[in-house]
């Protein structure tokens, strides 16, 4: 039904944040609040609350209070001018697992002012940058003296807020999600590691991590005091099988 309404990877074209959050208003949900969990536009929601409380657009808002403390001056929604030649191309998988396949219509989305500003996505940066937010992630909520969040706040963002402290598996649905599910929670914003062991992989509990629709990924590790970001061009994001393999390489590579 929701794609029916010309939501897919992306928001129909000409339709800003806030008439998209009308017309999720007008569809039904997958299942009532809190019996389950599935990858949703909850976060793109997020957005619009946003933008009415601060009355500013989300990009504005995300540049004056994000971007701008942080020293992120290259994120953003759009690239424009001499940063245009710098981003980077991306690609679909090949027919039958060839050679991958250039697609400039998602790609090219990034070259001009979208009509929605996505609470959930959308977002072009670069590894320089982004590593300066998962800095202020291990941080505490804070990087060079600016502070963005409470080391309180971040830490109840940080906790598993699924009921009765299940993992994905157990109460999400294996439909889509830029996470695995055995051992690992949901907070707010992040998946959250509970189960190292669930999970197969040689980590910390309390890992905090995401991903993004080019297979891009990250995690922060406070246990670990380490952050990681992985930033590849392929589209859609279930392609890549190397997210666990590079954590696996990253721990594996530690001595206490």
């Amino acid at each position: 039904m929701y794609r029916a309404a010309g939501f897919d990877w992306a928001p129909p074209d000409g339709v800003d944040l806030a008439a998209c959050c009308d017309l999720w208003a007008g569809l039904p949900l997958l299942f009532e609040p809190g019996s389950e969990w599935n990858y949703s536009v909850a976060s793109d929601v997020l957005g619009r609350v946003v933008e009415v409380v601060s009355g500013q657009p989300l990009d504005r808002f995300f540049a004056e209070r994000i971007f701008g403390p942080l020293g992120m001056g290259d994120t953003g929604f759009w690239v424009e001018g001499e940063a245009a030649g710098k981003l980077a191309a991306l690609y679909t998988a090949g027919p039958d697992g060839g050679r991958a396949v250039r697609s400039d219509a998602m790609g090219g989305r990034a070259l001009r002012r979208p009509s929605c500003l996505d609470g959930g996505g959308g977002l072009v940066s670069t590894a320089a940058d982004y590593h300066r937010f998962t800095q202020a992630l291990l941080g505490g909520g804070e990087l060079d003296g600016a502070r963005l969040l409470g080391s309180r706040t971040l830490a109840y963002m940080a906790r598993n807020h699924l009921p009765g402290g299940a993992d994905l598996e157990s109460f999400g649905r294996r439909l889509f999600a830029e996470t695995t599910f055995d051992g690992v929670g949901y907070g707010l914003g992040f998946a959250v590691l509970l189960d190292p062991v669930a999970n197969k992989v040689l980590s910390s509990a309390g890992e905090l991590a995401w991903g993004g629709a080019a297979s891009t990924f990250f995690w922060v590790d406070p246990a670990e005091q380490l952050t990681a970001i992985f930033m590849t061009q392929l589209v859609p994001s279930s392609t890549y099988p190397l997210r666990s393999e590079l954590r696996q390489l990253v721990y594996q590579a530690l001595v206490d």
